[in-house]
């Protein structure tokens, strides 16, 4: 009787006929087992919580000019509030051995380092430069998927990249300027997030099958060491107690207790969203979310764009709403 192959649709590995699937690649298809519904719930309190940080900061924190600062907060909220859960029973910790706690180190360390390369190049290209390649990022995800993972997706997931990408770079059309340098550093800031955003599913799907809690808790406490290094030795610090001599005010304080919290709830979110979602839906959402910025700005803000920017908005939602669809029939065509 002739060998018959069939394929795997999520990594497409091929696969023999009466052949077991197991044993299988770790988390190699896991966002596939989850039903649609969850993915949507997962996604709208995902942008609930990004949006609601962003108004937040424009309405209430303002102009906080101390970026390694607020990356400490962040991350020093998200390591309580974690430690809280932890405490309350909502998980338990994982006994990792030193390799898998050197992985997570080194994760931490991608996490500034990739914060750093966005800063660093934010100060030679302009922001409409910024944004336009940060919305490749999906680009750089399929490829990161298909040479290290060798995963390859349906034309139709292709394709559907296409309007999510070409849409953003119309969205934020404007002034484009870089020099080489910031153009070299924008394009590795772009390149390290999505490893990050991989690493982050992998992580949790992956041989180690974190909890998105865990993860978070475990990675966390070395990255607030980090920025809050970073915080000291770029001047920040200084800066900060030269223009406020007395301290904080306590409006400045509660401004920030907020925002800690909100970033921790978006942390949360967003681990957990990865962890059901996948890494090429999170680049995806980034795309959206610089979508749904713009459209927050002329709602609340009276913002102004321009014919194409307008346009650019409905090709992304568009191509947003293809990608899913797709996604949606993969799902189904793998049960």
């Amino acid at each position: 009787m002739a060998t018959k192959e069939k394929l795997d649709l999520e990594a497409q590995l091929p696969v023999r006929a009466g052949q077991s699937s197991s044993p299988r690649p770790p988390g190699v298809d896991s966002e596939y087992q989850v039903s649609g519904w969850t993915k949507v719930y997962y996604l709208a309190i995902y942008f609930l919580c990004n949006i609601s940080l962003t108004i937040y900061n424009k309405l209430i924190l303002g102009k906080f000019a101390y970026p390694w600062t607020l990356t400490a907060l962040h991350a020093g909220s998200a390591s309580i509030g974690c430690y809280v859960l932890l405490m309350r029973g909502h998980f338990t910790l994982s006994k990792l051995t030193f390799q898998q706690n050197t992985v997570l180190v080194f994760f931490s360390i991608l996490f500034t380092v990739n914060i750093a390369t966005s800063n660093v190049s934010l100060a030679m290209v302009s922001i409409p430069f910024h944004q336009i390649m940060r919305s490749t990022c999906p680009a750089f995800a399929v490829l990161i998927y298909r040479f290290r993972y060798k995963r390859v997706y349906h034309t139709d997931t292709y394709l559907s990249l296409i309007p999510v990408v070409l849409g953003v770079g119309l969205t934020t059309y404007g002034d484009y300027y870089f020099t080489t340098a910031g153009f070299i550093l924008t394009l590795l800031g772009v390149i390290l997030a999505v490893i990050k955003t991989v690493a982050t599913n992998r992580i949790m799907t992956g041989a180690l099958a974190l909890s998105p809690l865990e993860t978070l808790l475990r990675m966390s406490p070395l990255a607030f060491c980090q920025a809050a290094i970073c915080a000291v030795l770029s001047g920040e610090i200084t800066d900060f107690r030269a223009h406020h001599p007395e301290g904080p005010s306590r409006m400045m304080v509660f401004a920030l207790l907020g925002n800690g919290l909100l970033a921790f709830f978006l942390n949360v979110s967003s681990f957990s969203t990865n962890k059901v979602a996948g890494a090429l839906t999170m680049t995806v959402c980034g795309n959206i979310k610089q979508c749904l910025t713009v459209l927050l700005g002329i709602v609340l803000f009276g913002v102004k764009v321009g014919f194409l920017n307008g346009l650019g908005m409905l090709i992304a939602m568009a191509g947003a709403a293809w990608y899913s669809a797709v996604e949606l029939r993969s799902k189904t065509g793998r049960k």
